[in-house]
């Protein structure tokens, strides 16, 4: 390596080849005199010469008072998500299947979400027949294009909420995956011709892809709707309240669970059961009797915890009479929640699934 000084004379640089003591210059002839190579002065700054500044160490980490305060893997739900829903509600108007209170069940819903638990409008998909935009009739297309835009680019902190009110069957299951050998399904507005919407597509559509931190809740008022999501767990409970988690978990080891997220499912009925479309509840409009009471238990303040609610929403349809006054509106509920028997027990029974369980007397319930 060459080192350059000064000419003592002329100032012209000089190279100076390693271990050399003087130097002459090849201009003026003058002879430099070089002392210790250490002590030199630094060559001359070239103006194109690139000469990143130094850059100061980056200081240590204040040390952690706590070994407590260590987040969890994988990214923090954030403080306040964005909060997305698709609330369907089909009444299958002119046909032989036709509903009377399943669109006031979307209204009701939607004004729930809003006005309570603070959802914007314009992140709430409304699936109905009264709808003026054809991308927004219920049919089994829109419903599946509407859940997947549901869960699409959702962040840790989102809350989903996905509300069905319309008709809901059951299909032999051939696959194994079914613990009482059946598929529920969704009936869209053109099942007839389309088809249903069967519970292993609605799993792989809204349940498995959602990632850790995100939130959905189901809220299903069809008949055979107990596990319409096909989660892995339904909470068995009794009248008094005790309860116990069934698990659904297919024989054949595939996971019917999330991606790290979390889903929590009410639902109008058991798989063997019917949903009642009544007017019984309201006194004042046709609506599904599932819808109406989780709205009732969450306006009368037993939205506190799941368990509340599951118990409120049962407590009302059982004692429908006591609810209101008795009279030829109970008669008329216990006909149609008993299929025409005033004698019979309860043929619907609100039902709660999710994907792990817990203690439904402590989980505060929020939307």
């Amino acid at each position: 390596m060459h080192l350059l000084v000064n000419c003592s004379n002329c100032h012209t640089p000089l190279q100076l080849p390693p271990g050399t003591q003087s130097i002459r210059c090849a201009l003026c002839q003058a002879i430099t005199q070089i002392a210790d190579p250490r002590s030199l002065p630094p060559p001359p700054h070239h103006p194109y010469d690139y000469h990143p500044a130094p850059v100061p160490p980056a200081p240590a980490p204040a040390p952690d008072p706590s070994p407590y305060n260590h987040a969890p893997p994988g990214p923090p739900p954030s403080a306040h998500g964005r909060k997305k829903a698709v609330i369907c509600g089909i009444s299958y108007r002119y046909s032989r299947h036709e509903l009377k209170g399943c669109i006031n069940d979307a209204k009701c819903m939607r004004h729930l979400l809003v006005n309570k638990f603070s959802f914007p409008e314009s992140s709430i998909v409304m699936l109905t027949e009264e709808e003026t935009d054809p991308l927004r009739f219920p049919t089994k297309q829109n419903i599946r294009m509407a859940l997947y835009w549901l869960v699409q680019s959702c962040q840790p902190g989102d809350s989903l909420v996905f509300h069905y009110s319309g008709h809901g069957s059951r299909q032999r299951n051939y696959n194994g995956d079914e613990v009482d050998g059946y598929d529920e399904t969704l009936c869209p507005l053109d099942f007839e011709t389309q088809g249903m919407i069967v519970d292993d597509e609605i799993n792989a559509a809204i349940v498995k892809p959602l990632p850790r931190g995100v939130k959905l809740h189901a809220i299903i008022d069809a008949c055979h709707s107990g596990t319409v999501l096909d989660l892995p767990f339904l909470c068995r409970m009794s009248r008094s309240g005790q309860y116990i988690w069934e698990d659904h978990r297919p024989r054949s080891g595939i996971w019917k669970g999330t991606n790290g997220g979390e889903v929590i499912s009410f639902s109008g009925c058991d798989d063997d059961q019917t949903s009642a479309d009544t007017s019984a509840l309201s006194k004042v409009t046709s609506t599904g009797a599932m819808t109406f009471c989780f709205i009732q238990a969450i306006e009368r303040g037993h939205g506190t915890t799941y368990g509340s609610i599951l118990n409120s929403m049962r407590n009302t349809i059982r004692s429908t009479g006591n609810e209101l006054g008795g009279g030829p509106v109970t008669s008329l509920l216990t006909m149609l929640l008993t299929g025409g028997s005033l004698s019979g027990g309860l043929s619907q029974e609100p039902q709660l699934t999710a994907c792990e369980p817990f203690d439904v007397y402590t989980k505060p319930f929020f939307l």
